[in-house]
């Protein structure tokens, strides 16, 4: 079967990471994306989920987190603030 180069743009940090990722589990990166076009062509489909990217600020611990410290506020363990805005760098 005559092989030929797939190209693809990505971010030079996210490459670095991937490369050093597959390094750690024993594959290099060809082999990696290569079990990628397998898995989807042998599923018919993207062989894992993919979903927005939720707000954080919603997830279940952050949503306790905030009860939990509202509650602390209420039986007067601690003080309210004024929201502060920092600047973007």
């Amino acid at each position: 079967m005559a092989l030929v180069t797939l190209t693809a743009r990505v971010d030079a940090h996210d490459k670095i990471d991937f490369d050093n990722f597959c390094s750690t589990v024993g594959l290099n990166t060809s082999t990696a994306i290569n079990l990628f076009v397998k898995a989807v062509l042998r599923e018919q489909r993207i062989p894992f989920e993919i979903t927005p990217n939720p707000d954080p600020f919603y997830s279940e611990r952050n949503q306790a987190y905030l009860k939990k410290s509202l509650q602390e506020l209420r039986d007067g363990k601690g003080q309210p603030h004024e929201l502060m805005e920092v600047a973007d760098e």
